[in-house]
């Protein structure tokens, strides 16, 4: 018991380490990651180099693959693009266990020393990133020590040992065993530092590690194929092709080039079984990716046979499109996607105001049911953002610049419901016209169509600015503002003449005047959102 109890201890602090030294990884890197994933384009062999450099930095391929299914599924990624990133993440993985495979531990207190003063003491965030960095480096080979010491009584154990060695007899049962512990781990690095720690106490031989490793390869997939639930078809194809990818892997080595291999490292590190391990690892998901790339297509084929079109279906129309809980574990691409999504939540309440001034233009019952159900769909978008970015701002990866990010995107989704709140009030009002048989003179029409558009031009403006980051777009809703609010003075001067000489009537003037100011707040709205796109720039450049 005594031994389980502290493997399972020692497994703690290496997962925590783990965690703890990717997070710090990832703060370092900061807004970088941003940039690593506008490198995704159609080239599969950029998206092998992006899979490989995320998954090292984050630690976890596990992560990059739920993340890619996240992309799948939001349609920002396609599966050319989805297969080339994992095979990346799994070359990406090799790291960690290329780290434990060294023996490190007297590193480690200097490293967790070392750390723990930098981020006592610290006051600027890099140092404290690079201070987490140092205690996640010393919590993973502490871990990794007390593994190591957990499992050392085992030698004395004959039918343990004898088990160990059977699955160098019976690969398929060690192919289950790394399936099994993998997929209850969630990590294929926790089951790989365990492995590592067996041989380090001589207690297993690599014929026998080595299906145990394959099992794990393939136990790693079981992450990316529960977080497809609930997704997409193409989603569900991505996570299909990380298995399929791991599974055709497993049997090109344990049929054709374990033998070679296991040759290459006893070659390299003779007698040092945990470096022959790691270093199979290595070349098991290289070798992988260079003889599957060139089949990229096929697989894909593949995973479309598994996962096939319906006719008879259709893709659900969802109220949210990019954003994702899983995203939440690399905050800086949850971020990019809560942009998109608000980006397309102002689409929407863009689209309920050319509704409601058809219907006031056109009285029509039409219309106005349209903005009414599009305003539905505003009203839940901004409940399923604002409460995704109370998620994201909880999160400790965030850096000082994406912090500022989150807390304008809440100001920014509330300006854009507002304006959807204020074309539901045009439209209410157009209700009242056409129950009221009232209707505007040509002049007003007129007046109304032009500063309609000079809103309209101010929102969507504000909105590409917003999308783009472009301060220019941004200064220029400020001069559309300024027309709106002489267009404003203008139509409010024109309705008195009218009234004064009754060219119009009361309930069309109240319901005229009642129009302008809601066309005028709009207008307000956007100055706000470009004001927002400004002061995030120059904090930026600061």
């Amino acid at each position: 018991m005594s031994i389980v109890i502290s493997l399972m201890g020692g497994l703690g602090l290496f997962l925590y380490g783990m965690n703890l030294m990717g997070e710090g990884l990832q703060k370092s890197a900061g807004t970088k990651l941003k940039a690593i994933i506008k490198l995704l384009t159609s080239n599969i062999f950029m998206g092998v180099l992006v899979g490989t450099g995320v998954t090292a930095v984050i630690q976890s391929s596990s992560a990059t693959t739920v993340m890619v299914v996240g992309f799948v599924n939001a349609g920002i990624m396609t599966l050319k693009q989805a297969i080339g990133v994992i095979m990346g993440a799994n070359i990406g993985t090799t790291v960690t266990a290329q780290l434990v495979s060294f023996n490190l531990n007297g590193m480690a207190p200097v490293a967790l020393g070392i750390g723990i003063i930098l981020y006592l003491f610290g006051k600027n965030p890099k140092v404290k990133h690079i201070a987490e960095i140092l205690i996640g480096f010393g919590m993973l080979f502490t871990g990794m020590e007390f593994m190591k010491d957990a499992v050392e009584p085992l030698r004395d154990y004959k039918g343990f040992t004898d088990m160990l060695v059977s699955f160098g007899q019976y690969p398929l049962l060690g192919l289950l065993l790394g399936f099994g512990i993998t997929a209850i781990v969630q990590s294929s690095s926790a089951s790989m530092g365990m492995l590592v720690a067996l041989a380090a106490e001589g207690l297993i031989p690599l014929n026998a590690a080595l299906p145990i490793l394959y099992g794990q390869n393939i136990g790693t997939c079981v992450t990316s194929l529960l977080s497809s639930i609930g997704a997409n078809k193409n989603a569900k194809r991505a996570a299909v092709i990380h298995l399929i990818f791991n599974v055709l892997g497993t049997i090109l080595f344990l049929i054709f080039l374990n033998k070679p291999v296991v040759s290459v490292v006893t070659g390299m590190d003779p007698g040092n079984v945990a470096r022959q391990i790691a270093n199979t690892h290595t070349l098991f998901n290289i070798i992988s990716v260079l003889i599957l790339l060139p089949f990229n297509n096929i697989i894909i084929k593949m995973a479309m046979r598994i996962i096939p079109d319906k006719a008879e279906d259709e893709e659900d129309i969802k109220t949210v499109k990019y954003i994702d809980d899983k995203m939440l574990e690399i905050p800086s691409i949850a971020l990019i996607n809560t942009i998109k999504e608000t980006s397309r939540m102002g689409k929407k309440a863009k689209e309920s105001l050319d509704c409601s001034i058809s219907a006031i233009l056109e009285k029509s019952d039409e219309y106005v049911g349209k903005v009414f159900v599009k305003e539905e769909t505003v009203n839940e978008l901004q409940k399923i953002i604002l409460n995704y970015l109370l998620k994201l701002s909880k999160t400790a990866a965030l850096d000082e610049d994406s912090r500022e990010a989150v807390d304008n995107l809440f100001n920014t989704v509330n300006d854009i419901e507002r304006i959807g709140d204020h074309a539901k009030n045009i439209a209410e009002l157009s209700q009242i016209m056409i129950d009221g048989d009232l209707e505007f003179s040509e002049q007003g029409k007129n007046q109304l169509e032009e500063i309609y558009n000079y809103v309209i031009s101010a929102y969507s403006s504000a909105l590409e600015a917003f999308k783009n980051d472009d301060i220019n777009l941004a200064y220029k809703v400020f001069r559309i503002e300024e027309k709106v609010d002489m267009m404003e003075k203008t139509c409010r001067a024109s309705h008195m003449y009218r009234l004064n000489n009754n060219l119009c009537s009361i309930d069309n003037g109240v319901v005229f005047l009642d129009i302008i100011t809601a066309l005028e707040r709009v207008s307000d709205h956007a100055v706000n959102i470009a004001k927002r796109v400004i002061a995030q720039k120059k904090h930026v450049v600061e």
